[in-house]
């Protein structure tokens, strides 16, 4: 098949065009934004995409949307979500379409090369392919639990830090991680405590103030 890739990770995307490669696909493009995708599938047409959800410059749901986008603008290309997140905003328009050709997979649950192949496989011949956990999210019924108890072990460890004043380089220095993985945190933090664009306030102080009365 013939594939493009949408992943800010140089080492996954790089990965990822060496595993492809190797199983006899061809490789029209790699990028590491949702612009660079869509540009790129515009000009090149490809059987099937492969992207991330989180990338620059907002490391929220670009990727997602670019997904929508191509689905809309040319439906006979498939594509395949590979990402760490599921989210609901958009993944469900993404779920319910049925024109099939769509996908999505969370990286931390693709144990087995093959997985991320076969799935690769359904969704360029027309089927779908999707993670039962990303479909058991979308479903669940909304709580009213405390959104705070909805981050992860590692988002929590980024808010605690966040509450100490600390910038995402310090966070990323303190957690051995990379200061995009601290971003992507934090939106996400941002994303399960409601914390919109447009509230006219600080999103990071605002976040720590929840934390802080909590």
């Amino acid at each position: 098949m013939r594939v493009i890739l949408a992943e800010d990770s140089t080492l996954l995307r790089e990965g990822l065009i060496r595993l492809l490669a190797e199983e006899g696909h061809e490789v029209l493009a790699a990028v590491g934004t949702a612009v660079e995708l869509l540009d790129a599938v515009s000009r090149r047409q490809p059987d099937v995409v492969v992207t991330d959800i989180r990338m620059p410059p907002h490391h929220t749901d670009e990727g997602l949307r670019a997904a929508l986008e191509i689905r809309r603008r040319w439906p006979g290309v498939g594509v395949l979500v590979l990402s760490q997140y599921v989210e609901k905003r958009y993944a469900t328009e993404l779920i319910t379409d049925d024109g099939g050709r769509v996908g999505y997979l969370l990286k931390d649950r693709v144990m087995q090369v093959g997985e991320f192949l076969d799935a690769l496989e359904r969704v360029g011949s027309g089927g779908a392919a999707f993670d039962p956990e990303v479909v058991r999210r979308l479903l669940a019924r909304t709580t009213h639990a405390d959104p705070l108890a909805t981050l992860t072990a590692r988002e929590s460890q980024v808010l605690a830090k966040m509450a100490e004043g600390q910038t995402n380089a310090g966070i990323a220095a303190e957690l051995f991680v990379s200061q995009s993985a601290v971003e992507k945190h934090v939106n996400a933090i941002f994303d399960k405590l409601a914390l919109s664009r447009t509230s006219g306030y600080s999103r990071r102080v605002l976040a720590v103030l929840r934390y802080l009365g909590s």
